[in-house]
């Protein structure tokens, strides 16, 4: 079945939630982006950003963490349904990255997903090339993140 059947084109949907505690938020910047608004709670107050918070890259990193996992349970939910999910492949890319506001510890991020469009691969029949909207609102339902991604999809 095709995503395009399974998903109305712009509904957002929520895919996960992540707490970013003052533990993970060090331990990813410290293997990942070690500046110091991430990695030293008494010298991020210094900051422009008032505070320890996680690196743009980690809450993308979680976005995707999320993605994975809801795209697993979705696969089970349509087989165990008697649909045969989209086979999803690579994503050839991303655009307009936004980092909206900042990630501090003890924020709870819910991540989404929705459908804007997608088109045939002429060159690999049964392909198709969606893009997607892709977001994270911290527990106020502030926009914390979004971009525009790319993904294959067999169908």
């Amino acid at each position: 079945m095709k995503m395009s059947e399974l998903y109305a084109i712009g509904e957002r949907v929520e895919i996960g939630s992540h707490t970013f505690t003052r533990e993970s938020i060090v331990h990813f910047a410290s293997r990942f982006d070690p500046q110091i608004f991430h990695m030293d709670a008494d010298a991020a107050k210094h900051s422009l950003f008032g505070g320890l918070c996680a690196s743009g890259w980690h809450s993308c990193s979680m976005w995707m963490r999320s993605f994975v996992d809801h795209w697993k349970s979705e696969t089970a939910r349509l087989i165990a349904e008697g649909t045969t999910p989209p086979n999803l492949g690579p994503s050839p890319g991303f655009k307009n990255l936004q980092w909206l506001r900042p990630v501090f510890a003890g924020d709870t991020i819910t991540y989404g997903v929705a459908i804007l469009g997608s088109r045939p691969l002429a060159s690999r029949p049964g392909w198709t090339l969606y893009t997607l909207a892709c977001d994270g609102v911290n527990q106020h339902g502030t926009p914390a993140l979004r971009f525009e991604s790319t993904v294959l999809a067999f169908e």
